[in-house]
């Protein structure tokens, strides 16, 4: 098979992760027999030093025609003086919605040979750890009217969380498909205690709910889920939530397995299109140093592999290849957790970002 992969680097560390990243792809090319051919594009801040746009309309048009993306990190200090619809990070919010991205989708697992590195105690997650973050990426406050107005306290800011019956029952629909094929579980988050687009939220997933009877709804509002992710995890499987809430449990659920640097994700549209990026962020300042974990990036090409183009034994190969990297001692800077765990045999098994990455590619040519 031949795939037209766009790839978007960004900035910060997101060209590093990136091109480690495609490295494993194209291994995964070669020993599998499909050719992956890459489209370099701008957004984020290198757009905006190369074009004065945050998100080039032929970066659009290059995503559109291919059968997927990868995106490696957009944003930094440098850019923060743009205005706001033209900073970096509304190159994302505008991927999302030219593309259709509707559904994100973020697993937390923490894999058995970084337990040490998950900062709860040991109680709460014997025997692993194993959930994903089902978000709703187009819709809500982020997307919302927003402005400010004269009040009598001054100057006001606002944004508007909105939420159409269809925008929850599609999310919620992809929640259910995804549990039925996991634990059958469902915890949906809101705020229906106060916010009136919660309560529609709230009752359309349990319309959902009935389509759907083998699998077990609850919820929970926002508050509460933050809490329970850190004192009981493993009572979830599938959290399907809203925009905002969902971009700051995903980022607490991924902090949980030891490294945000080991969390993919996958932003998908109808029939099987997707964005696919590290859940970190361009982290500027260890850009250049070749410190970067890559692992996120590349197990983001494994979700490719999976969810866009349906290659499940390609997909695991990448999965397992990352896994017994990690069961032969190596590590990134990241998961190392101080100084004190460090010891002779550790310091010589912690690699950079290009050797993780060329390792991790040689393990899948190695193992087939």
């Amino acid at each position: 098979m031949n795939y037209q992969i766009a790839a978007i680097p960004g900035d910060g560390i997101g060209p590093e992760v990136t091109k480690q990243a495609l490295r494993v792809l194209l291994s995964v090319g070669d020993v599998f027999g499909h050719t992956f051919t890459i489209h370099n594009y701008p957004a984020g801040g290198i757009a905006i030093d190369e074009t004065g746009e945050c998100l080039p309309i032929s970066t659009v048009d290059g995503c559109n025609v291919a059968d997927a993306v990868l995106l490696g990190a957009v944003g930094g200090d440098k850019w923060d003086s743009q205005p706001r619809e033209n900073r970096p990070e509304t190159a994302l919010l505008g991927l999302r919605k030219a593309l259709g991205l509707y559904a994100n989708i973020r697993p937390a697992i923490m894999f058995d040979e970084l337990a040490d590195a998950c900062p709860l105690k040991p109680e709460f997650v014997a025997g692993g750890l194993d959930l994903v973050v089902v978000r709703e990426l187009t819709g809500g406050i982020y997307f919302g009217e927003k402005g400010t107005k004269q009040t009598p306290m001054g100057l006001a800011g606002y944004d508007i969380e909105i939420y159409a019956e269809e925008e929850v029952r599609r999310i919620g629909r992809v929640a259910f498909e995804m549990a039925m094929k996991r634990d059958k579980k469902v915890t949906s988050v809101d705020k229906a205690n106060v916010l009136e687009s919660s309560r529609l939220w709230r009752r359309v997933m349990e319309e959902v709910a009935l389509e759907y009877p083998e699998v077990v709804l609850s919820h929970l509002y926002v508050d509460n889920a933050a809490m329970q992710l850190v004192i009981h995890p493993k009572q979830f499987d599938v959290i399907v939530t809203g925009n905002m809430f969902g971009d700051i449990l995903s980022d607490e659920a991924s902090m949980i397995t030891g490294s945000i640097g080991m969390l993919p994700s996958a932003s998908l549209a109808d029939k099987g299109f997707g964005l696919y990026e590290p859940v970190h962020g361009s982290a500027p300042d260890i850009a250049g140093l070749n410190v970067a974990n890559p692992m996120a990036a590349i197990l983001s090409v494994a979700m490719m592999l999976k969810y866009s183009f349906g290659l499940t034994e390609e997909a695991d190969s990448v999965t397992s290849a990352v896994k017994e990297v990690l069961s032969m001692g190596y590590r990134t800077t990241d998961l190392i957790r101080t100084p004190s765990d460090l010891n002779e045999e550790t310091e010589q098994k912690i690699l950079g970002t290009l050797e993780m990455g060329s390792l991790i590619a040689a393990r899948i040519k190695r193992n087939i």
